[in-house]
């Protein structure tokens, strides 16, 4: 019994990055109508930069380590935010209006374009942060198992949760989720009432790299590192963990991304190791397959 609970507990943060990068992933897709790898890779972009200057403050400018990670996770923003407003503005606006189907293989190029630049930035060594805020909390004592968290797991736990909260609040009770769902069902109408969907393109391909950097930053915090290869990993299972709960509202999405997150808890603590990713990506095709709607995307 106490280890299922350790395993639920474990699950908890897992589930919490996995929505919360569903959550602005749709964000994005609402309206691009196409997959993205792209944000997968912001994702790991902004945590392999945070390492990088991290170091960079650490051992070149002699900053104490609070003040190094603040001044790593403050380039790593900027440099990620940034990136996300050139690609947004110069390749995936441009592309969406005139060839939708190309932005999946442009997508693909700036993955690889933000590995190398990761890679070649760090001379291809991993960087690790030293662990953290790593305190033991223990829930529940059976005498001879201990449920436990760190304090780390539960503060981006919270901060995850809180960002799902903030977005949510903002899509629904706010002007601008008022023109961004209108935008989502109809580009077109929503110009012909005085909407810019050009804006309001720009504005969420940024919000949702603003929620993958957020996600990148405490994940990497967490773990310690953040590998090269993860842009393309996570570019995949996050557009498919994404279509779990559905493209057409981020909640939904969420939701689908947390069960997701539980289940592949529950398989590594219960079923062989080795066989999750493949068990994990078969069961999201399975899903996209029995889910999938016949409908032509303009």
């Amino acid at each position: 019994m106490a280890y299922l609970l350790q395993q639920l507990a474990n699950a908890v943060p897992l589930a919490a990055l996995y929505a919360t990068l569903a959550f602005g992933y749709s964000i994005a897709f609402g309206v691009m109508k196409r997959a993205d790898i792209t944000y997968g890779a912001l994702f790991a972009f902004a945590g392999q930069m945070l390492v990088l200057f991290t170091d960079v403050g650490y051992t070149r400018m002699y900053l104490i380590l609070p003040a190094a990670f603040a001044f790593g996770a403050l380039v790593a923003a900027a440099y990620t935010l940034g990136t996300s407003l050139l690609v947004g503005r110069a390749i995936m606006l441009p592309l969406s209006r005139k060839s939708p189907n190309t932005i999946i293989v442009a997508a693909l190029g700036m993955m690889i374009i933000l590995m190398e630049t990761a890679r070649l930035a760090s001379n291809t060594r991993s960087i690790w942060l030293p662990p953290f805020l790593n305190e033991v909390i223990v829930f529940w004592d059976s005498g001879g198992f201990r449920v436990t968290l760190t304090v780390i797991q539960l503060l981006n736990t919270a901060a995850m949760i809180l960002v799902i909260l903030a977005g949510a609040y903002v899509l629904k009770c706010t002007g601008w989720g008022r023109i961004w769902r209108a935008v989502t069902d109809d580009a077109l109408a929503a110009e012909l009432c005085g909407a810019s969907s050009r804006r309001v393109f720009l504005l969420s391909y940024v919000s949702s790299a603003l929620v993958a950097t957020i996600c990148g930053l405490l994940a990497t915090s967490y773990y310690g590192t953040m590998d090269f290869g993860a842009g393309l990993m996570f570019g995949l299972k996050v557009l498919m963990i994404a279509a779990v709960g559905g493209y057409s509202d981020p909640l939904k999405s969420a939701g689908g991304a947390a069960l997701l997150g539980l289940g592949e808890t529950m398989w590594g603590a219960y079923g062989p190791f080795l066989w999750r990713d493949f068990v994990i990506f078969a069961l999201l095709v399975l899903l996209l397959v029995l889910s999938r709607r016949e409908r032509v995307i303009p």
